[in-house]
C-alpha cells in the first residue's frame, strides 16, 4: 500500500501495530491491550483525516496509484461476460479509450471508459488515459451500436484530459468531442455516467453526457486541473491547493451546483481501501438507475436529458 502525505499518521500507527503484533508472536509478553489501544487510535485517526479532506487532498486520492481503474470495475461487475470491442473504423484502436458489451445479471450494457496504466510500460501503452480523436470516435461508434440494439450505455470517466498533441489536433480532437456531446444528448437509450477518478476538461465531457451522472466521493470534475489553473494564474504550480478550492471541483461542490445527480460514498480511506465494497456499490447504483430509466420511452428519455442540460447554469435572483 502506498500512502499520500496527509495519510502518513495512519502509516505510522499501522507500523506500530505491526511491530506490536510481531513482539507478541516472538516473545511471551502479552501485548493484547497495547494492540487494542493502537487499533482504537488508528480507527480514530482514519475517521478524523478522511472526515476533513480538503479539495486538493481529494484530487490526490482520485489519482492514488492503488485506486481501481475502468477495467477493474468492468471485470468486477461483469466477470467473464465482458467482450471488448476495438477500433473507430477510420484511423486505429485507441488504447486510452476502452469499450465493449457486458452483463449485470441478465441485462446487457455497453461499457465505455478511459483506461490508465499501472506501471511505466502500461501507462505509455494507455497514453496515461488521454484519448485521441479516434478514441472518442470509437466511443461514439459503440454508443450508436448500443442505440441500434436498445442496449443502455454506462460510461466510466477517469482522465487528466484529452490528448493535447499536434497529431490529435490535426485529426480533429475538438470536433470529435463536440460530436460526442451532440450525439449523446439525443441518444435514444439510457446513459449512466460515473466519474471514478479524474474528470478533466473536454476529455471527460466527450463521454460525460448522461441521464444520470454519478461521482464517487473522492473524485473531481472540472474544466481544468488545479496545477494547470495555478500555472496560468500564478505562473507556478505552488498554488495548486488554492486553485483546487477556488475551482469547486469536488463531488459535494458539483452536487450543490446541480451538475451531477448523485454522490457515491466510498469506503473509509477511498475506493482502493476496500475495492470489493466499491465495486458492489457501483454495480448496485448502475442497476437501480437503469431500472428507473428504462420506464421512460426513448422520446421522453431524450427530452428529459436535454432539459436537464439546458437548465444548467441558469440562476434566478
Amino acid at each position: 500500500m502506498e500512502y499520500l502525505e496527509f495519510e502518513l499518521p495512519i502509516k505510522e500507527l499501522e507500523d506500530q501495530l505491526q511491530k506490536c503484533m510481531v513482539i507478541g508472536e516472538e516473545s511471551e509478553v502479552d501485548v493484547t491491550e497495547t494492540c487494542s489501544q493502537i487499533e482504537k487510535k488508528l480507527e480514530e485517526t482514519r475517521k478524523e483525516i478522511y472526515k476533513n479532506l480538503t479539495a486538493w487532498q481529494r484530487v490526490q486520492l482520485s489519482r492514488h496509484p492503488n485506486r481501481p481503474y475502468t477495467m477493474d470495475y468492468i471485470r468486477a461487475i461483469c466477470g467473464d461476460t465482458f467482450l471488448e470491442l476495438h477500433g473507430d473504423r477510420n484511423v486505429k484502436d485507441d488504447k486510452a479509450m476502452i469499450g465493449g458489451l457486458g452483463k449485470i445479471g441478465d441485462q446487457s450494457y455497453m461499457f465505455i471508459g478511459q483506461q490508465k496504466g499501472y506501471n511505466t510500460k502500461t501507462r505509455q501503452y494507455r497514453n496515461f488515459g488521454m484519448a485521441n480523436p479516434e478514441g472518442y470516435r470509437k466511443a461514439l461508434r459503440l454508443m450508436k451500436s448500443a442505440e441500434k440494439f436498445g442496449i443502455p450505455v454506462v460510461c466510466f470517466i477517469d482522465t487528466p484530459g484529452a490528448y493535447p498533441g499536434i497529431e490529435a489536433e490535426e485529426r480533429g480532437q475538438g470536433e470529435a468531442i463536440a460530436r460526442n456531446i451532440l450525439e449523446m444528448t439525443r441518444l435514444k437509450v439510457p446513459i449512466i455516467v460515473i466519474i471514478i477518478g479524474e474528470g478533466a476538461s473536454g476529455g471527460a465531457l466527450g463521454i460525460g453526457v448522461g441521464d444520470k451522472v454519478l461521482m464517487l466521493e473522492n473524485t473531481w470534475y472540472s474544466v481544468i486541473s488545479p496545477e494547470s489553473c495555478s500555472s496560468i494564474l500564478w505562473r507556478s504550480w505552488e498554488y495548486k491547493e488554492q486553485a483546487a478550492e477556488a475551482l469547486k471541483l469536488t463531488a459535494a461542490d458539483m452536487k450543490k451546483q446541480k451538475l451531477v445527480d448523485e454522490i457515491v460514498k466510498e469506503p473509509l480511506g477511498g475506493a482502493h481501501a476496500n475495492r470489493e465494497k466499491t465495486f458492489e456499490t457501483v454495480k448496485n447504483k448502475i442497476s437501480s438507475h437503469y431500472e428507473e430509466l428504462k420506464k421512460l420511452s426513448p422520446k421522453d428519455l431524450v427530452k428529459t436529458r436535454m432539459e436537464k442540460y439546458a437548465s444548467m447554469g441558469v440562476f434566478s435572483e
